[in-house]
Protein backbone atom coordinates (compact mmCIF):
# COMPACT_ATOMS: atom_id res chain seq x y z
CA UNK A 1 0.00 0.00 0.00
CA UNK A 2 3.14 2.20 0.67
CA UNK A 3 4.37 1.96 -2.56
CA UNK A 4 1.15 3.09 -4.44
CA UNK A 5 1.06 5.92 -2.17
CA UNK A 6 4.30 6.63 -3.24
CA UNK A 7 3.71 6.25 -6.84
CA UNK A 8 0.35 8.34 -6.38
CA UNK A 9 2.58 11.30 -5.20
CA UNK A 10 5.12 11.16 -7.69
CA UNK A 11 2.68 11.49 -10.00
CA UNK A 12 0.87 14.71 -8.49
CA UNK A 13 4.36 16.11 -8.90
CA UNK A 14 5.22 15.11 -12.34
CA UNK A 15 1.15 16.94 -12.92
CA UNK A 16 2.06 19.79 -10.72
CA UNK A 17 5.51 20.30 -12.32
CA UNK A 18 3.69 20.25 -15.82
CA UNK A 19 1.09 22.72 -14.82
CA UNK A 20 3.74 25.32 -13.24
CA UNK A 21 5.41 25.33 -16.66
CA UNK A 22 2.65 25.99 -18.28
CA UNK A 23 2.00 29.41 -16.65
CA UNK A 24 5.52 31.02 -17.77
CA UNK A 25 5.24 33.75 -20.29
CA UNK A 26 7.88 35.15 -22.31
CA UNK A 27 8.91 38.41 -21.62
CA UNK A 28 7.28 40.84 -24.18
CA UNK A 29 9.36 44.37 -25.00
CA UNK A 30 7.44 47.10 -25.69
CA UNK A 31 9.01 46.87 -29.29
CA UNK A 32 7.03 43.43 -29.24
CA UNK A 33 4.16 44.51 -27.72
CA UNK A 34 3.84 47.60 -30.42
CA UNK A 35 4.79 44.85 -33.36
CA UNK A 36 2.38 41.87 -32.32
CA UNK A 37 -0.67 43.41 -31.06
CA UNK A 38 -3.46 44.33 -33.46
CA UNK A 39 -4.72 47.21 -31.92
CA UNK A 40 -3.55 49.35 -28.96
CA UNK A 41 -6.23 51.55 -27.22
CA UNK A 42 -6.40 54.26 -24.51
CA UNK A 43 -10.03 52.87 -22.88
CA UNK A 44 -12.22 53.11 -19.50
CA UNK A 45 -14.07 49.46 -18.52
CA UNK A 46 -18.00 50.14 -18.98
CA UNK A 47 -18.61 46.22 -17.43
CA UNK A 48 -17.98 42.78 -17.47
CA UNK A 49 -19.60 39.34 -17.94
CA UNK A 50 -18.65 35.88 -18.39
CA UNK A 51 -18.90 33.14 -20.82
CA UNK A 52 -17.80 29.48 -20.86
CA UNK A 53 -16.09 27.78 -24.19
CA UNK A 54 -15.99 24.47 -24.64
CA UNK A 55 -17.00 21.98 -22.00
CA UNK A 56 -15.82 22.88 -18.35
CA UNK A 57 -13.45 19.86 -17.02
CA UNK A 58 -13.32 18.60 -20.43
CA UNK A 59 -10.86 21.56 -21.25
CA UNK A 60 -13.58 24.39 -21.51
CA UNK A 61 -12.88 27.66 -20.20
CA UNK A 62 -13.92 30.37 -18.71
CA UNK A 63 -13.31 33.98 -19.68
CA UNK A 64 -14.87 37.48 -18.08
CA UNK A 65 -15.59 39.52 -21.15
CA UNK A 66 -14.75 43.04 -20.33
CA UNK A 67 -16.73 45.97 -22.34
CA UNK A 68 -14.16 48.81 -23.07
CA UNK A 69 -14.63 52.45 -24.38
CA UNK A 70 -12.04 53.41 -26.44
CA UNK A 71 -10.91 56.93 -25.42
CA UNK A 72 -8.05 56.85 -28.41
CA UNK A 73 -7.11 54.63 -30.79
CA UNK A 74 -3.19 54.38 -31.89
CA UNK A 75 -3.35 50.95 -34.14
CA UNK A 76 -6.12 48.60 -35.40
CA UNK A 77 -9.64 49.72 -36.21
CA UNK A 78 -11.53 48.88 -32.73
CA UNK A 79 -14.45 50.99 -33.00
CA UNK A 80 -15.83 52.56 -30.01
CA UNK A 81 -16.28 49.65 -27.41
CA UNK A 82 -14.75 46.75 -27.65
CA UNK A 83 -15.46 43.01 -26.27
CA UNK A 84 -11.52 42.11 -24.46
CA UNK A 85 -11.65 38.25 -23.12
CA UNK A 86 -9.90 37.72 -20.36
CA UNK A 87 -9.06 33.70 -19.21
CA UNK A 88 -10.63 32.84 -16.02
CA UNK A 89 -13.26 34.10 -13.91
CA UNK A 90 -17.16 32.72 -12.12
CA UNK A 91 -19.32 31.16 -14.32
CA UNK A 92 -21.83 28.39 -13.77
CA UNK A 93 -20.88 28.74 -9.84
CA UNK A 94 -17.09 27.77 -10.66
CA UNK A 95 -13.77 29.97 -10.74
CA UNK A 96 -11.17 29.36 -13.03
CA UNK A 97 -7.82 31.32 -12.74
CA UNK A 98 -5.08 31.69 -14.88
CA UNK A 99 -1.27 32.85 -13.68
CA UNK A 100 -0.48 36.48 -15.55
CA UNK A 101 -4.30 37.20 -16.11
CA UNK A 102 -5.54 40.54 -15.34
CA UNK A 103 -8.37 41.92 -13.29
CA UNK A 104 -10.21 45.07 -14.79
CA UNK A 105 -11.39 48.10 -12.88
CA UNK A 106 -14.12 50.25 -14.06
CA UNK A 107 -12.18 53.46 -12.48
CA UNK A 108 -9.36 52.92 -13.97
CA UNK A 109 -6.99 54.16 -17.06
CA UNK A 110 -5.87 52.03 -18.95
CA UNK A 111 -3.85 51.36 -22.19
CA UNK A 112 -4.05 48.07 -24.11
CA UNK A 113 -2.54 46.48 -26.22
CA UNK A 114 -5.19 43.92 -27.74
CA UNK A 115 -4.58 40.99 -30.03
CA UNK A 116 -7.14 38.52 -31.80
CA UNK A 117 -6.69 35.26 -31.72
CA UNK A 118 -7.69 32.54 -34.24
CA UNK A 119 -11.04 31.96 -32.70
CA UNK A 120 -12.03 35.84 -33.21
CA UNK A 121 -12.08 36.61 -29.53
CA UNK A 122 -9.81 39.88 -28.62
CA UNK A 123 -7.54 39.35 -25.63
CA UNK A 124 -4.74 41.75 -23.79
CA UNK A 125 -1.53 40.88 -25.51
CA UNK A 126 0.95 38.87 -23.70
CA UNK A 127 -2.32 38.88 -20.32
CA UNK A 128 -1.05 41.36 -17.89
CA UNK A 129 1.94 42.86 -20.06
CA UNK A 130 -0.21 44.30 -22.45
CA UNK A 131 -2.51 46.22 -19.55
CA UNK A 132 -0.63 49.80 -18.84
CA UNK A 133 -2.53 51.73 -16.33
CA UNK A 134 -2.77 55.81 -17.15
CA UNK A 135 -1.99 57.73 -13.73
CA UNK A 136 -0.71 61.19 -13.64
CA UNK A 137 2.24 61.87 -11.31
CA UNK A 138 3.08 64.55 -8.44
CA UNK A 139 2.96 67.59 -11.10
CA UNK A 140 -0.56 66.06 -12.52
CA UNK A 141 1.40 64.58 -15.74
CA UNK A 142 0.04 61.78 -17.15
CA UNK A 143 2.19 58.47 -16.97
CA UNK A 144 1.82 55.16 -18.39
CA UNK A 145 3.28 52.18 -17.07
CA UNK A 146 2.67 48.79 -15.45
CA UNK A 147 4.36 47.01 -12.13
CA UNK A 148 6.63 44.06 -12.77
CA UNK A 149 5.49 40.48 -13.31
CA UNK A 150 4.46 38.22 -10.40
CA UNK A 151 4.50 35.06 -12.85
CA UNK A 152 7.73 33.18 -13.78
CA UNK A 153 9.08 34.87 -17.60
CA UNK A 154 11.71 33.61 -19.75
CA UNK A 155 13.89 35.79 -22.54
CA UNK A 156 13.69 35.07 -26.27
CA UNK A 157 16.14 32.25 -25.64
CA UNK A 158 14.63 30.72 -23.04
CA UNK A 159 15.86 32.31 -20.05
CA UNK A 160 14.53 33.30 -16.92
CA UNK A 161 14.41 36.57 -16.47
CA UNK A 162 12.77 39.25 -13.71
CA UNK A 163 10.02 41.62 -14.98
CA UNK A 164 10.45 44.77 -13.42
CA UNK A 165 7.79 47.02 -15.08
CA UNK A 166 8.33 50.33 -15.86
CA UNK A 167 6.44 53.92 -16.18
CA UNK A 168 7.00 56.58 -18.54
CA UNK A 169 5.25 59.67 -19.51
CA UNK A 170 2.21 59.98 -21.60
CA UNK A 171 4.49 62.33 -24.35
CA UNK A 172 7.10 59.16 -24.07
CA UNK A 173 4.78 56.63 -24.83
CA UNK A 174 3.33 59.04 -27.64
CA UNK A 175 6.68 59.19 -29.16
CA UNK A 176 7.46 55.79 -29.37
CA UNK A 177 4.32 54.65 -30.82
CA UNK A 178 5.12 57.52 -33.20
CA UNK A 179 8.45 55.94 -34.27
CA UNK A 180 5.99 53.19 -35.62
CA UNK A 181 3.99 55.48 -37.67
CA UNK A 182 1.61 55.17 -35.27
CA UNK A 183 -1.03 58.61 -33.96
CA UNK A 184 -4.31 59.29 -32.78
CA UNK A 185 -6.82 57.76 -34.72
CA UNK A 186 -9.91 59.08 -35.24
Amino acid sequence: MTHVRTLAALAACVCAAGFVSGATLERLTMDDMITKSTDIVRCRILGSSSSVRGVLGRGGMIYTHYTVQVTERWKGSASTTVDVAVPGGFARGLRQTFAGAPELSPTADYVLFLWRSPSGLTQILGLSQGLLTVKSDAGGNPMVGRGGAGEPMLDKSGMPVADAGFNMTMDEFRSTLARYGLGVRK
